[in-house]
Protein backbone atom coordinates (compact mmCIF):
# COMPACT_ATOMS: atom_id res chain seq x y z
CA UNK A 1 0.00 0.00 0.00
CA UNK A 2 1.09 3.30 -0.96
CA UNK A 3 2.34 5.34 2.43
CA UNK A 4 2.62 9.58 2.36
CA UNK A 5 4.52 12.03 5.06
CA UNK A 6 3.05 14.13 6.84
CA UNK A 7 3.62 16.60 9.71
CA UNK A 8 0.74 16.50 12.52
CA UNK A 9 0.58 19.50 14.50
CA UNK A 10 -0.31 19.01 18.12
CA UNK A 11 -1.61 21.90 20.53
CA UNK A 12 -2.65 20.55 23.77
CA UNK A 13 -4.82 23.05 26.25
CA UNK A 14 -5.86 20.48 28.55
CA UNK A 15 -3.16 18.25 30.29
CA UNK A 16 -6.15 15.81 31.09
CA UNK A 17 -5.62 14.80 27.60
CA UNK A 18 -2.38 13.83 27.68
CA UNK A 19 -2.49 10.15 28.85
CA UNK A 20 -5.23 9.09 25.75
CA UNK A 21 -2.90 11.15 23.35
CA UNK A 22 -0.12 9.33 24.38
CA UNK A 23 -1.85 6.18 23.75
CA UNK A 24 -2.88 6.42 20.50
CA UNK A 25 0.58 7.73 19.48
CA UNK A 26 1.52 4.22 20.72
CA UNK A 27 -1.16 2.52 18.87
CA UNK A 28 0.40 4.18 15.71
CA UNK A 29 3.98 3.84 16.80
CA UNK A 30 4.96 1.61 13.80
CA UNK A 31 4.11 4.49 11.33
CA UNK A 32 5.31 7.52 13.41
CA UNK A 33 8.39 8.68 11.92
CA UNK A 34 9.55 11.14 15.59
CA UNK A 35 7.98 13.88 17.93
CA UNK A 36 8.68 16.24 19.27
CA UNK A 37 7.13 18.16 21.94
CA UNK A 38 7.66 21.75 23.42
CA UNK A 39 6.21 23.01 26.96
CA UNK A 40 5.50 26.61 26.67
CA UNK A 41 4.64 26.94 30.48
CA UNK A 42 4.41 31.19 29.90
CA UNK A 43 0.85 30.25 27.91
CA UNK A 44 -0.05 26.99 30.05
CA UNK A 45 -0.11 25.01 26.70
CA UNK A 46 2.20 21.99 24.79
CA UNK A 47 3.09 21.87 21.07
CA UNK A 48 3.36 18.28 19.42
CA UNK A 49 4.74 17.91 16.32
CA UNK A 50 4.87 14.41 14.65
CA UNK A 51 6.66 13.14 11.67
CA UNK A 52 4.54 10.23 10.26
CA UNK A 53 4.80 7.86 7.11
CA UNK A 54 1.87 5.67 6.23
CA UNK A 55 -0.91 5.10 4.09
CA UNK A 56 -3.29 8.19 3.87
CA UNK A 57 -6.43 6.66 5.24
CA UNK A 58 -3.82 5.81 8.64
CA UNK A 59 -3.11 9.64 9.06
CA UNK A 60 -6.53 11.10 9.08
CA UNK A 61 -7.48 8.39 11.47
CA UNK A 62 -5.01 9.07 13.82
CA UNK A 63 -5.28 12.61 13.01
CA UNK A 64 -8.88 12.68 13.72
CA UNK A 65 -8.60 10.65 17.15
CA UNK A 66 -6.52 13.08 18.29
CA UNK A 67 -8.33 15.96 17.37
CA UNK A 68 -11.74 14.85 18.94
CA UNK A 69 -9.65 14.72 22.72
CA UNK A 70 -10.87 17.97 24.36
CA UNK A 71 -8.82 20.73 24.63
CA UNK A 72 -6.39 19.41 21.66
CA UNK A 73 -6.51 20.76 18.36
CA UNK A 74 -4.70 19.29 15.35
CA UNK A 75 -3.68 19.41 11.63
CA UNK A 76 -2.39 17.30 9.52
CA UNK A 77 -0.11 18.65 6.46
CA UNK A 78 1.47 16.10 3.78
CA UNK A 79 3.80 15.83 1.41
CA UNK A 80 3.44 16.03 -1.80
CA UNK A 81 5.20 12.81 -2.91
Amino acid sequence: METRVAIIGVIVEDELSAPRLNQLLHEYAQYIVGRMGIPYRERGINIISIAIDAPQDVISALSGKIGALPGVSCKAVYSRL
